[in-house]
């Protein structure tokens, strides 16, 4: 894991990116004091930023998407429950009550980069005696709070984008997800840190595996981006060391793709039929594309896939297409069910959860009803009442993320870095 570098001094380099970057944001902050308004706010004496993808990348011209269950809302309450649970234990932070602040990233990084502008606002100085009100009053601008350590992001790509900022302001970030082998570059990324090996690991144990199998002629697909095109640099450099193993193509998904981009993947992997077995790392948003394109094509069952572990166990990837994906390999670290936590999520409701504002798009979205005439759920008439509560939260069990290890390492890890910063 890499460190925190606390008290390292910039040099003359980071010094102007500094300079510039904080008066861009010093112009952006009087232009808009509050500049995530749709977040969570948790008030605590010490303020810890998080970044999760509550909604899928949008199409062009749109920010956001739809709704994320696994990768989003579960990992958003895991913190939320972490939080709790690290407020409830007064040896842990005796007279410290840690609050939060939490912004949607949407799965795009530009868009990330954007709401992280928040978590740095309290550390710019800003001039506002020039701006007036209509009447000719001075403006009076709501102070935000001091985030002191960032938790996430989930994409590798997203963590890169925000870090290089944060580590301007000296600000931590630990990431629960990110695995991108660049981040491990503690010169670059002095304030990351992560509860998650780097991909090298996965793409070693992705070789063994073709190994195992028999297998000396395979493709890959990658997402564009630093998590897809490093990961599957990783599986390419270790593949030739180990020697035995011929890549028949490397492909690339587009960031900004559209349908007919995997349907043109589908037709450049039937180009070299020895080569069923591919080697996929992609977002889950990604591999479904691929999946049902090799479905259009009427290919179930051609291909033979090894998922990296933005896969591994998700039902999001492949839902409603199990077809396509029978007989698929993935990975994932390894993880362990937190008993407290399953107790936790599963009894959240709409009337004890209102600190998370994306709750009840989530809900909506997860029992298929409407809370209201104004929701964005459209393909629906059914509204959701009392009783439609007490037998969808028996299902939720089904749809459960299991907390990971790592989170509770995350936990002890955050927990390690304010106890830290409350003694200096």
């Amino acid at each position: 894991m890499t460190g925190y570098g606390l008290g390292v001094k910039l040099n003359p380099c980071s010094l102007w990116r500094a300079l510039w970057v904080t008066n861009l944001l010093g112009e952006l902050a009087i232009s808009q004091e509050i500049y995530a308004p749709h977040s969570i706010r948790v008030e605590g004496d010490l303020t810890l930023g998080g970044l999760f993808p509550v909604h899928t990348r949008g199409p062009p011209g749109v920010p956001c998407g739809d709704i994320k269950k696994e990768n989003g809302i579960h990992r958003l309450e895991a913190m939320m429950y972490a939080l709790d649970q690290i407020n409830s234990d007064e040896d842990l932070l005796p007279n410290i009550t840690l609050g939060a602040r939490v912004l949607d990233t949407c799965s795009r990084d530009t868009y990330a980069l954007e709401q992280s502008l928040t978590f740095v606002q309290a550390l710019i100085q800003k001039d506002t005696s020039d701006v007036r009100c209509t009447n000719g009053e001075p403006p009076v601008f709501v102070k935000p709070e001091k985030v002191v350590g960032v938790i996430g992001a989930s994409a590798s790509s997203v963590s890169i984008m925000v870090a290089n900022i944060l580590r301007l302001f000296q600000i931590p970030q630990v990431s629960y997800g990110s695995t991108a082998p660049e981040l491990s570059d503690d010169r670059r990324y002095d304030y990351f840190s992560r509860v998650v090996p780097p991909d090298s690991f996965q793409a070693q144990a992705m070789v063994d595996l073709v190994k195992a199998m028999g297998w000396n002629y395979v493709s890959t697909v990658a997402s564009e981006g630093s998590y897809g095109e490093k990961g599957v640099e990783a599986f390419m450099q270790i593949s030739r060391e180990a020697g035995g193993l011929c890549i028949a193509q490397s492909l690339k998904i587009p960031s900004d793709h559209k349908e007919e981009d995997f349907d043109k993947i589908i037709r450049q992997l039937l180009d070299t039929p020895n080569s069923r077995a591919v080697v996929i790392f992609a977002s889950d948003e990604d591999i479904r594309g691929v999946l049902n394109a090799s479905r259009r094509a009427s290919q179930v069952g051609h291909f033979l896939w090894m998922g990296s572990d933005s896969w591994g166990a998700k039902q999001s990837a492949v839902h409603q297409l199990e077809d396509a994906a029978v007989g698929a390999i993935t990975i994932l670290p390894k993880r362990a069910t937190i008993e407290g936590f399953d107790a936790y999520f599963t009894t959240r409701t709409l009337e004890n959860n209102r600190r998370n504002v994306w709750f009840a798009e989530y809900w909506e979205e997860n029992f298929d009803c409407k809370l209201m005439s104004s929701s964005k759920k459209e393909d629906t008439s059914r509204k959701c009442t009392g009783s439609c509560q007490a037998i969808e939260r028996i299902f939720w069990r089904h749809l459960m993320l299991k907390a990971s290890k790592a989170f509770m390492e995350w936990l002890y890890c955050v927990w390690l870095i304010f106890h830290t910063r409350t003694q200096d």
